[in-house]
């Protein structure tokens, strides 16, 4: 006699093992590509420039010594008072990833600072402000055997109006650094100016810079080969004669960007906007006396947030370069670049390094969400489970 068997099912819930690996797999892998390799393979297209030998000087000597320098600007470290924490952790984590991965791939000798490393540095308190030095060490560590040069800015000490001696000797003790600097690595001459000290009022710190300058002019000449001048003017810095490189935050002075040409120039609504001396510039007298004085053939600045090439004719009729760097935070900057400075004695050249871009980042999110939703979206429309999965099993 045939009979039909009960079958008799028990039925549990179990946790998706599967589905979840998965996720988290593709989070952390689009986490890991977006903050940490992503500016491997974005930095690892700059290259340093190559010198151009026509290009140099010929009445210099050089013995074959070049430096790399990354060059980079308006770092604008939050502090307390302005910025989100998760705006400041945002864009602390691009500069310092941006900033170690050129350091690991591209090994430079030297690095230029030029200005606003902080913020807040021109109100925040004492405490404060040696909780940022540490903090600008640890997100820009470099190698014990490279230089560091940096030039103040005005969000360090604050603008000529609110500059007081505390804050001055506070960023100098920090930095070791003076209102104006002459340095010499590897028989290139730098020239580190406090664009603050530009007003040319007779201040406590704008006559000794003044001064400095017209020493160093001296000096200059000394190395230069004018015995008369080294009768009273020789330096121990000076090791021999290279025109000096200005680093200083304030650019020379100009009418606007409206003359930039560049792929990180400011936008259109701001690129035709008067500069006013003293405050997105130095002033006119203070450019001439600098070009005058120092006879630079590079000059180097920040300030503006925008980059910027444009050329100065000395009153003897040189030729002057002159190259602001934009902002090193996407805080500041849409599209931020650093420079790339191939240096000799005679000659340099520089080049300009694309940094990853926030917008790319983003848009690499985004898309990995989208994923995701759609992925799920469909897992559920087969009705299978997702976070937990029904298992059936026969009853003895």
């Amino acid at each position: 006699m045939a009979y039909e068997e009960e079958v008799r099912m028990a039925t549990r819930v179990r946790l998706n093992i599967t589905c979840l690996a998965k996720i988290t797999a593709t989070v952390v892998g689009v986490l890991f590509y977006c903050e940490f390799l992503h500016y491997y393979i974005v930095l690892a297209g700059c290259s340093w420039p190559v010198l151009d030998a026509k290009a140099g000087n010929p009445n210099i000597t050089d013995n074959g010594t070049q430096l790399h320098a990354m060059v980079l600007a308006d770092t604008h470290l939050l502090g307390k008072v302005n910025g989100h924490w998760f705006d400041k952790l945002r864009r602390e984590w691009q500069m310092h990833r941006t900033f170690q991965t050129t350091v690991t791939l591209h090994q430079p000798n030297l690095y230029i600072f030029l200005g606003d490393l902080f913020d807040e540095g021109k109100w925040c308190q004492t405490e404060e402000f040696v909780e940022y030095v540490a903090r600008f060490h640890r997100l820009f560590a470099v190698p014990d055997d490279s230089h560091v040069l940096i030039a103040v800015g005005n969000h360090d000490i604050g603008f000529h109006y609110s500059v007081s001696p505390y804050l001055v000797s506070r960023f100098q003790h920090a930095f070791d650094g003076g209102p104006v600097q002459l340095i010499q690595i590897s028989g290139i001459t730098f020239v580190i100016i406090n664009s603050m000290a530009m007003e040319g009022d007779d201040c406590f710190l704008c006559r000794p810079a003044v001064n400095k300058i017209r020493v160093i002019a001296k000096q200059l000449k000394c190395a230069s080969g004018d015995a008369e001048a080294c009768k009273y003017w020789k330096s121990s810095v000076l090791h021999q004669y290279s025109q000096p490189i200005i680093l200083q935050h304030y650019p020379l002075y100009r009418d606007s960007d409206s003359v930039c040409s560049e792929p990180d120039e400011a936008p259109p609504q701001l690129k035709h906007t008067r500069f006013r001396e003293r405050w997105e510039c130095i002033s006119k007298d203070a450019t001439e006396m600098l070009l005058e004085h120092l006879s630079p053939r590079l000059v180097l600045s920040g300030h503006t947030h925008h980059g910027c090439h444009v050329t100065h004719t000395t009153a003897r009729g040189a030729l002057v370069h002159e190259y602001t760097v934009p902002s090193f935070s996407w805080r500041n900057k849409r599209s931020p670049t650093f420079s790339m400075l191939t240096m000799s004695p005679s000659n340099y050249s520089i080049y300009k390094c694309q940094m990853p871009q926030e917008v790319t980042v983003l848009a690499i999110y985004g898309f990995t969400l989208l994923f995701l939703l759609a992925w799920l979206i469909r897992k559920k429309i087969k009705s299978q489970g997702i976070l937990y999965v029904k298992v059936s099993k026969h009853l003895d």
